[in-house]
């Protein structure tokens, strides 16, 4: 049993190893190192909401009826893994948008392919999921956190040698996920249902709940608030080292280290959700997150690596709030606010409108509205504008979202928080 614990924290930690390897600091390598524009920055991030539209339900379908999902999960990292490891040699920004939407293609299901294997494998010991799988998910989050260290303090934060070390841990990835217990189709002797139904679209119909389809709304605008900050914290430390009292900070030199601490934050608030949730309430909750994204924003705006450092380290500290509270809050209330044989589409759902529509919305707006008017004679970025339009963004948001979402907070409510 503690080996079956230890195998799947070894395939936690690698599945979001190749991926801190690159996501938070592919803004230095593109825009230092190969001097690309915002605008086309915006639609590579974008590539990330696109391909979680499609791909981790249609994979998932395939591992429901015809493909063990350990197996699949393996040949898609293999794949993704390659997709990555071609960027190093890539030198349009055309050809780098196509190449990184099919690496993923590859890559995105296999968050969701993760949890499916894991919690197979954990039913088959009957242990129960939801005390022993949040032990071994944070390791994720461990395994995203070191990719950035290690990434940083081997000088490649700006180089493709990042894309190199998330290839080859990918590759290790895969073959590994071919030893993991088998987690074989559930569903292949069903009789097959409609395509709307298969894909999860059958759940749109929620929108005709005028409180789901408020939910729903908002969770898109928060889902772009994220990508602002994957897109943009790594670069925005790392451009204080065109102040010449900054240059030499170390800020500047560790960003990405300093940047890791928003993940060691969300570590910690994942503990902190229940009181939260019990003593407040999902729909406060889910303000408080809001607030955090406006004090995230306010603070990267105001802050410096010198006499304002505190700013800096307290924007860190207030994304895990931002990050978690909203994600695990706005689950809880589509589980309690949905049918049980609805809930799995609403679910999917939701991360759709958040990693989906969410995601596409803040790469492209984004990076339209930076090179727009954020750009200054010399060339370099109005870190302070951009953060503090995105502050004022955050804060429309969170008033709006005060006024017009109703919701009544239930103690039967934190029952079925779901980790």
């Amino acid at each position: 049993m503690k080996n079956l614990k230890f195998r799947l924290i070894v395939m936690s930690f690698l599945q979001f190893f190749v991926w801190g390897a690159w996501l938070i600091t592919i803004a230095i390598y593109w825009f230092d190192t190969k001097q690309w524009d915002g605008a086309q920055f915006g639609a590579v991030f974008s590539t990330l909401g696109i391909s979680s539209l499609i791909m981790p339900t249609l994979m998932g379908i395939i591992a429901d009826r015809w493909v063990n999902a350990e197996k699949l999960y393996g040949l898609l990292h293999l794949l993704s893994g390659l997709c990555i490891f071609s960027l190093a040699f890539v030198n349009s920004p055309v050809v780098f948008f196509w190449v990184m939407l099919l690496a993923m293609f590859f890559y995105m299901p296999t968050i969701s392919l993760s949890n499916s294997i894991a919690y197979n494998a954990l039913k088959e010991v009957n242990l129960d999921i939801e005390k022993a799988f949040p032990p071994i998910r944070i390791w994720g989050t461990i395994g995203f956190i070191i990719a950035m260290w290690v990434v940083n303090l081997t000088g490649n934060k700006a180089t493709a040698v990042q894309f190199y070390i998330s290839a080859v841990l990918s590759f290790c990835l895969a073959i590994y996920s071919f030893t993991l217990p088998a987690c074989i189709p559930q569903r292949s002797k069903e009789k097959s249902s409609s395509i709307v139904q298969m894909l999860g679209l059958d759940a749109f119909k929620l929108f005709a709940n005028p409180k789901m389809a408020i939910f729903f709304i908002f969770s898109m605008f928060l889902g772009a608030a994220l990508q602002l900050t994957n897109m943009y914290g790594d670069t925005f430390l790392d451009d204080f080292k065109n102040i010449e009292q900054y240059a030499d900070s170390f800020v500047v030199r560790y960003s990405t280290i300093v940047m890791s601490i928003s993940q060691i934050s969300e570590t910690l608030f994942i503990l902190a959700i229940p009181f939260f949730l019990k003593r407040y309430g999902i729909k406060n909750v889910m303000l408080m997150s809001m607030i955090a994204w406006v004090l995230r924003f306010a603070l990267f705006g105001f802050g410096n690596p010198d006499d304002r450092l505190w700013m800096i380290i307290l924007s860190m500290v207030v994304y895990g709030m931002a990050f978690d509270f909203f994600n695990i809050s706005g689950s809880l209330f589509v589980e309690t606010s949905t049918d049980k044989k609805n809930r799995s589409s609403a679910q999917g759902l939701f991360m759709m409108m958040t990693n989906g529509f969410g995601a596409i919305f803040g790469s492209l707006a984004s990076g339209y509205i930076i090179d727009t008017y954020f750009i200054q004679a010399d060339g370099l970025k109005n870190w302070q504008g951009i953060w503090l339009t995105f502050s004022g963004y955050a804060l429309v948001i969170t008033i709006l979202f005060a006024l017009i979402f109703r919701y009544k907070h239930t103690t039967n409510d934190v029952l079925k928080i779901k980790h």
